[in-house]
């Protein structure tokens, strides 16, 4: 199976410390980011990965070569000029030939990748979109009133968010909706291909999952990652 990491990321909310290395590099407890990623990739079967680059892509080829010491193939794709998240995957177009993955390379998680590569290739839809459900305690009580009268409370309710978790399954047949060239992001081909009336496929994420893109989530990071990580791949 074959997966693409989106690495090309300039990290800016992540500054001071992608000014020194990219995003996907930033160490969490041991390793990098993007050494997590790859590990949990090739742990669920995936072996040919693309690394798609651009900010500081020296770097990343330099840290990890070929891949032959995660057990996978790594290749490296990078972008003369910035693509977006769906517009990376029209340079690979000739190696994506059978259902692949795509992540963020700014996203850990314990998902189990290949019940999601199985889910998806059942389905008839061209693109399966991995969500999750997001439980943000809410500081106020709500009131119910009905005119000047209140007719009820509701303390401090949970608000209850499912967003898009930067995890995709792509079908083939969908690069041909990608143009070349151009900046195109993954929010854009989900909206065309429902102007279209093209079917998009969810699956909900149960697994650990946290985004890592601001500071306060980094931090975040560096805490659980013992709890959820440290030897996760062996």
């Amino acid at each position: 199976m074959k997966a693409v990491i989106l690495s090309g990321g300039l990290g800016s909310r992540l500054k001071p410390f992608t000014e020194v290395i990219p995003k996907p590099l930033l160490p969490i407890g041991e390793k990098a980011v993007l050494e997590i990623q790859i590990e949990h990739l090739a742990k669920h079967g995936f072996k040919q990965i693309f690394l798609a680059t651009n900010y500081k892509s020296s770097y990343i080829e330099n840290f990890f070569g070929d891949g032959s010491k995660y057990g996978v193939e790594l290749i490296i794709s990078k972008e003369d000029i910035p693509l977006g998240t769906a517009g990376p995957m029209k340079l690979l177009e000739s190696y994506l030939t059978e259902p692949f993955l795509v992540m963020n390379g700014d996203i850990l998680t314990l998902l189990d990748y290949g019940k999601l590569y199985d889910f998806a290739v059942q389905k008839s839809s061209l693109l399966t979109i991995g969500t999750k459900e997001i439980v943000t305690p809410f500081q106020f009580g709500n009131i119910y009133y009905d005119g000047d009268n209140v007719t009820g409370i509701e303390e401090k309710p949970d608000i209850k968010t499912t967003i898009l978790a930067g995890i995709y399954i792509f079908k083939p047949e969908l690069l041909d909706l990608i143009p070349e060239k151009q900046m195109y992001g993954m929010d854009i081909l989900i909206k065309d291909m429902l102007a279209k009336g093209l079917t998009i496929t969810r699956y909900p994420i149960r697994e650990y999952w946290l985004d890592i893109g601001k500071i306060d989530d980094y931090e975040k990071a560096q805490q659980i990652y013992n709890e959820h990580f440290k030897g996760e791949e062996s």
